[in-house]
């Protein structure tokens, strides 16, 4: 009765159908450790997305430094929503 509500719901479908298909891969990790380690990778990535970083450039970024010497009481600030908004992540 609402002319302003979509009727059908492909963008939502198309938001969340990389989920599912990860998902679905996720079923085939070999292991228990393996799964969880997929969700981990998953979360850390998605985390990035959420926050408008793109995920390699922060993943180096992060990596870079923890390899020169970062200091452990610092470590906030490597984390995905205080990583300079370098790229845009386009709509998947």
């Amino acid at each position: 009765n609402d002319g302003r509500i979509e009727m059908d719901s492909n963008l939502i479908e198309n938001r969340i159908r990389p989920l599912t298909l990860g998902r679905k891969n996720a079923l085939f990790a070999g292991h228990d450790e393996g799964g969880q380690s997929w969700a981990r990778f998953a979360s850390v990535i998605g985390t990035c997305r959420l926050n408008g970083v793109e995920p390699y450039a922060w993943l180096t970024a992060a990596l870079e430094a923890i390899a020169g010497g970062h200091p452990k009481s610092d470590i906030d600030a490597l984390l995905p929503w205080n990583f300079p908004k370098v790229a845009i992540i386009a709509a998947a």
